[in-house]
């Protein structure tokens, strides 16, 4: 059987090598067909991997907590917002927290001598900077006794910078926020765009009572970020936080929350699922290009099988038998559908690695989908080599011998 399989390839090799550019034509659609469902795969899995960084770099022990209900059919996100002394029980009355920050942004225009710029202000604690991972460039971030004197200083993104300083060092410059004039007394690290598309350098960052006084006119908190204790359960500390604010916020057992406390592990599985299942969406889709490559090769199968009918004949007289006639054809169908496969994998390796940089996702490489990738290519070439392969080796020989 191996000697029988030996040959039948040898004479596979021999006729794709007699009609090249009919073979290269074949292989086309079977090379778009594995190149496609490659390429989009690898993107869609760099882009996961993109979003799962992006939010572990907000810190994987995050809780935020909003006012309203997590919005759905027949929910409304409108409720009465956080104050101040909410983040101060917090962080006294729950345990195994590494900090607390309220937050409170505006839109507001940013002016500095002839340039002003539209961006958004956030008015919180110095504990914001840990707890979100944002670092200084340059100079230094805010200190508790300012928060509590409600000082007239910022910190500012990479992109309020550019528009604003272009090239100069901010620092120890003064910018106007509506009627505030603050003191630049940091930059922040550039961090680029979020998962949402959203710019993270285009902020200011002022004490939470300075944006209160200043810029709001009230003493609202639009939301409570959480850092836990590394080891410790995020559920455990969920539970307490919920259970403090229901007190806090005057709820009887009967009613439902008026606050949302939203795990960044939550948020992650959620992006995360959604680009998997957009990823294998678009696999799918590319795979059909896949059956259309086979519809290819069972068409140019059929021509051969014409063509060669009085070359069939001939065996068949001289004592071939008709598995061996089938192994040929169906050896010469999976040969090309193969070969198809390994160029599909090339092309595509090397595109999903130069479209990875070019979209600024990480490459990664997916080793079972290139295994399936050129295994469904070879089963293509069997299923759709198989019809023209019976059908050469049910020809009669006197028949195929009177063939012209």
């Amino acid at each position: 059987m191996l000697a029988m399989t030996l040959n039948a390839l040898r004479l596979a090799l021999r006729e794709l090598r007699r009609n090249v550019m009919r073979s290269i034509l074949t292989m086309l659609g079977i090379i778009i067909g594995v190149a496609s469902v490659i390429i989009l795969v690898t993107l869609g899995s760099g882009a996961t991997k993109k979003v799962t960084q992006q939010i572990a770099s907000l810190g994987s022990n995050l809780l935020m907590l909003s006012p309203g209900k997590r919005m759905g059919p027949g929910q409304s996100s409108g409720a009465a917002p956080f104050k101040l002394a909410d983040a101060e029980a917090i962080a006294r009355d729950v345990p195994l927290l590494a900090a607390v920050a309220p937050i409170s942004s505006r839109s507001t225009t940013a002016i500095y001598a002839n340039e002003n710029w539209a961006t958004s202000v956030t008015g919180t604690t110095e504990q914001y900077f840990p707890l979100s991972n944002r670092r200084m460039k340059d100079g230094r971030a805010f200190t508790a006794s300012e928060v509590r004197l409600g000082a007239a200083v910022c910190v500012i993104g990479e992109t309020v910078r550019t528009k604003l300083f272009g090239s100069q060092n901010p620092i120890g410059s003064r910018i106007r926020l509506q009627k505030l004039s603050c003191e630049v007394i940091g930059l922040l690290e550039a961090k680029g765009q979020n998962t949402m598309g959203q710019d993270q350098d285009d902020v200011i960052v002022v004490p939470l009572r300075t944006f209160q006084r200043r810029i709001a006119g009230n003493e609202d908190v639009s939301m409570i970020q959480v850092s836990v204790q590394d080891g410790v359960s995020t559920d455990r500390v969920r539970r307490e936080i919920t259970r403090l604010m229901r007190v806090r916020r005057h709820l009887s057992t009967t009613q439902d929350d008026n606050f949302n406390v939203m795990d960044m592990k939550e948020i992650a599985s959620m992006l995360s699922g959604t680009t998997t299942m957009m990823t294998m969406l678009l696999g799918a889709v590319a795979a059909v290009s896949l059956l259309v490559g086979g519809i290819g090769i069972m068409n140019i199968m059929l021509v051969s099988v014409t063509e060669r009918t009085r070359e069939i004949g001939t065996r068949l007289a001289i004592g071939a038998l008709e598995r061996e006639v089938l192994l040929q054809f169906l050896v010469e169908s999976v040969v090309i559908s193969s070969l198809g496969g390994l160029i599909g994998i090339v092309l595509a390796l090397l595109a999903s690695a130069s479209l990875a940089g070019l979209l600024q996702v990480p490459f990664v490489f997916n080793a079972p989908i290139v295994l399936i990738g050129f295994a469904f290519s070879a089963v293509v070439g069997v299923i759709f080599g198989y019809v023209p392969a019976r059908k050469a080796a049910s020809l009669d020989p006197i028949e195929a011998l009177r063939h012209e």
